[in-house]
């Protein structure tokens, strides 16, 4: 499967009813959810790091084909230098080996204090990974990362070693108004999008607006994007966030149907396939 759609999250229980079916328990969100879209942000990873029980059970559910990108704990990503946390990072890769086939590439998302200065802290992390043969991906958010010379140095790095480098795009909540009926609250940063490509997949984090038509045109360079990039023969991974979670599935299968409508090679959004006919309640 080289395009892979996703959201950050499954159990978001404000889906039910729409994305889900009413009264969906919560202990099969997540095999509703891999019905639905074919990847997720395993961002529950980045709070706690579940138990190899726990593990086991999400695979259970996972249907196939489906890819479980997991985030670094914040535990060993925003306490400083990332070095010291080598062996604690590789013990947590052992534990989503638990995942196997639906295992998809760690990605680390680092905080706007890890600065360019720590480049040589990075290599160290990077190249200890390396050998270990798992996908990674890396999320940099100081401003600096995105200006000459750094955004080279860092770009140079990750190439050598074959690391993906995630690609956040939130022009859309910044583009409009920060009003969308409710204030809409942006914990996302403001950065520049340079959609390099470092490795033989993409990671990409698309912040969409609540309202569609604002998303249009950010997702129609996306298209274009996503068309190069599988011509190349690279695999994508696409996640569709939003501020008001409600909004993230239908906002991801507006760029499924931008896709399809541009005859841009993806697979069919397995959402779609779902019988969407009315449910016949009973009378008795």
């Amino acid at each position: 499967m080289k395009f892979l759609l996703g959201c950050a999250v499954w159990a978001y229980k404000g889906w039910i009813g729409e994305f889900y079916p009413p009264k969906s328990p919560a202990g099969e969100l997540l095999h509703l959810y891999s019905q639905r879209l074919r990847t997720v942000e395993g961002n529950t990873t980045f709070y706690a790091i579940p138990s190899s029980e726990t593990i086991a059970q999400w695979k259970s559910q996972m249907s196939p084909g489906f890819q479980f990108c997991p985030k670094l704990p914040r535990s060993l990503t925003h306490n400083g230098l990332l070095k010291p946390s080598i062996s604690e990072a590789l013990a947590f890769l052992q534990t989503m080996r638990g995942l196997g086939e639906h295992l998809g590439p760690v990605f680390i998302q680092l905080p706007p204090s890890y600065e360019p200065a720590f480049l040589e802290d990075l290599a160290a992390f990077l190249e200890a990974w390396q050998k270990t043969e798992a996908a990674i991906a890396v999320e940099v958010r100081h401003p600096d990362w995105f200006e000459s010379p750094h955004a080279s140095h860092l770009n140079e790095l990750l190439i050598q070693l074959g690391v993906g480098r995630v690609l956040l795009d939130s022009r859309p909540v910044y583009s409009h108004s920060t009003h969308y009926k409710t204030p809409l609250e942006v914990r996302k940063p403001k950065l520049p999008v340079q959609p390099v490509v470092t490795a033989e997949f993409s990671f990409v984090r698309f912040i969409s607006h609540p309202d569609q038509q604002v998303n249009q045109p950010f997702f129609q360079e996306w298209v274009n994007w996503v068309d190069q990039e599988l011509k190349l023969g690279r695999q994508i991974y696409f996640f569709v966030h939003c501020p008001i979670e409600d909004y993230s599935p239908a906002n991801a299968r507006q760029f499924q149907q931008l896709l399809e409508e541009n005859n841009v090679p993806v697979p069919p959004l397995p959402w779609n396939q779902i019988d969407h006919s009315p449910i016949q309640l009973s009378l008795f």
